[in-house]
């Protein structure tokens, strides 16, 4: 009878020794196995370009290029990898920004190692899995954010097409000049979609106009793309 393959493992920590113990615990299970370390963020992305791992355990804190934004680099490059986080505390900001690139999983490093297994398994499986402590905070959080969105989304919705396209560029830091070549319009035309961006969404200043759809998350609905979303269900881990 063949043998079940195994599931193939990153590992990533800037720490050598947690690296080791982690690998030895997960190399004594059967149907586990670590076909590459990395001490830091980008070496974390190019390990999981040259062995294409089924799973991969990212500290948050790595090095050039931290846990989160390597986590969203293999998710983009690698959708069948899943993700896990490992933090050094229960952060809420880290776990929320975890989910939102495409993690599965999060733990703690005061986690007990067989509960790390658990939860490898269990997103290689497909399943999300949420700290039972942080699953109330997390939810009050996506509520507050899903508020905000709402709100701000109808204070966007009387903005033009042409509008919509001004603001995404002054969120993402565009002066008069630099909006005016991008829709090859007047710095002057340029000038009157923002006055009349500012006046529609009551704010007095293009910073305002900025802050309101970056702090929400609202820059990719300007432009069309869907909202990014959080998942909308999870399992409980520990």
């Amino acid at each position: 009878m063949e043998r079940a393959r195994r599931v193939r493992i990153l590992l990533a920590d800037e720490q050598s020794l947690f690296r080791e113990a982690v690998r030895v615990v997960i190399e004594s299970e059967g149907d586990l196995e670590v076909v590459a370390e990395a001490r830091d963020g980008l070496q974390a992305v190019a390990e999981a370009e040259r062995t294409a791992p089924d799973v991969a355990l990212l500290a948050a804190s790595l090095r050039n290029c931290d846990g989160l934004r390597a986590a969203s680099m293999i998710r983009q490059r690698f959708p069948h990898c899943q993700v896990v986080i490992l933090s050094s505390r229960e952060e809420p900001g880290v776990l929320e920004r975890a989910l939102e690139v495409g993690a599965r999983g999060y733990l703690t490093k005061a986690s007990p190692l067989t509960e790390l297994l658990d939860v490898t398994r269990a997103v290689h499986r497909g399943e999300t899995l949420v700290p039972p402590k942080m699953l109330g905070d997390l939810l009050g959080r996506l509520m507050r954010r899903r508020y905000e969105q709402d709100e701000v989304l109808q204070r966007i919705s009387p903005l033009t097409r042409r509008e919509r396209d001004v603001l995404s560029l002054l969120a993402g830091g565009a002066g008069t000049e630099a909006i005016a070549e991008a829709l090859v319009i007047s710095p002057q035309t340029a000038r009157t979609h923002i006055q009349n961006i500012l006046g529609k969404l009551g704010v007095h200043s293009r910073l305002e106009a900025a802050a309101l759809v970056n702090q929400t998350g609202l820059l990719d609905g300007l432009t069309g793309e869907p909202v990014e979303q959080v998942p909308a269900s999870y399992r409980l881990s520990g």
